[in-house]
């Protein structure tokens, strides 16, 4: 997943009516609108109240001339779908100090890669400009942080499969970590911690016969014991992520399943990662990591979205229009 924003300058926000557009098309959802004030008490706001909204909060500092961010949110073919992207747009806002700007969120799917468009203003409700220093920096950085590659990047790890692990257990939506060198880089440079593993070793034995063994060891010491198994299934291996001391370990490092097993623990659910849905992390029983960005929102009616329409055709289309125009007039 990718950040860009992009650099046409506008002052009468011209990207609610491409997005708004879009959706006209059936080529455009529009999924969230936020932080719009009154106007949440209409239940279809027209796109020129979203407009005059935005122009209204924008007049208080006349001196800024590009009053309008316009940004992508974009994934790799169809690797996330649009409430995932929704979820990490609302995050990276938050981030990128718009979190509490006027803004909506438009879901696209008619290119070979799902993504969404922001469009919000550039000041803030005290008449200052948001800063956007390095913004374009900050953009790349802060979906990564959002995504939890950041947090991920913190642990030891040895495969590609232990770093995705970390993401999922966390609840994090990263699966897609683009800088492939950076990754496999961190993982070349791994080594074996044998003190920790001994510890972890000494520690399982002493405990694995005790009631509640791997809630246990995730309160008490940080551990995270994930099993893996085909659905209903016995467990056919496991990994430990080591909050404490930041490291990932293949479970065979520290004891073997079937002698982790033989005083009948009880492992409970295999991991699965969590099933994303807009309207379950906007809820107050959210996952505590997101819901410091969950903004007041508005849910709008699904609009189906055509898939045989693309930006290009549309643009060409009205561009061959525009050319007969003024053939026609001459």
């Amino acid at each position: 997943m990718i950040a860009h924003i992009l650099e046409k300058p506008s002052r009468t926000f011209a990207g609610v009516k491409y997005n708004t557009n879009k959706v006209d098309r059936n080529t455009g959802e529009l999924m969230l609108i936020a932080n719009f004030g009154a106007m949440h008490a209409l239940s279809n706001p027209r796109p020129q109240d979203l407009v005059n909204y935005l122009l209204m909060v924008s007049a208080q500092n006349k001196a800024i001339k590009n009053t309008q961010l316009h940004a992508v949110i974009s994934a790799t073919g169809r690797n996330y779908n649009k409430q995932e992207l929704t979820k990490a747009a609302v995050m990276w806002l938050k981030e990128m100090k718009y979190g509490d700007q006027p803004y909506l969120i438009v879901f696209h799917k008619d290119t070979d890669n799902n993504h969404v468009h922001v469009v919000t203003s550039r000041v803030g409700k005290d008449g200052k400009q948001i800063d956007r220093d390095y913004e374009h920096v900050w953009a790349v950085r802060n979906i990564n942080k959002v995504l939890g590659y950041d947090f991920a990047m913190q642990y030891r790890f040895s495969t590609k499969a232990q770093f995705y692990l970390i993401l999922e257990n966390q609840g994090f939506l990263g699966r897609d970590y683009l800088n492939e060198a950076k990754l496999q880089k961190k993982i070349n440079a791994y080594k074996p911690d044998k003190a920790r593993i001994a510890e972890l070793k000494d520690l399982f034995i002493a405990h694995k016969a005790s009631p509640g063994f791997v809630e246990y060891m995730r309160s008490r010491y940080k551990l995270d014991l994930v099993f893996h198994a085909s659905e209903g299934k016995t467990p056919y291996g496991y990994t430990v992520i080591d909050h404490a001391t930041k490291q990932v370990f293949k479970g065979s490092e520290i004891l073997k399943l079937q002698h982790l097993l033989e005083t009948h623990i009880e492992t409970g659910p295999v991991y699965i990662p969590p099933k994303v849905d807009l309207h379950d992390y906007l809820q107050e029983e959210a996952i505590t990591y997101y819901s410091e960005y969950a903004p007041e929102p508005v849910h709008i009616r699904p609009v189906w979205i055509a898939d045989d329409v693309d930006d290009q055709q549309v643009l060409g289309m009205k561009r061959r229009r525009q050319r007969k125009a003024r053939t026609n007039t001459r």
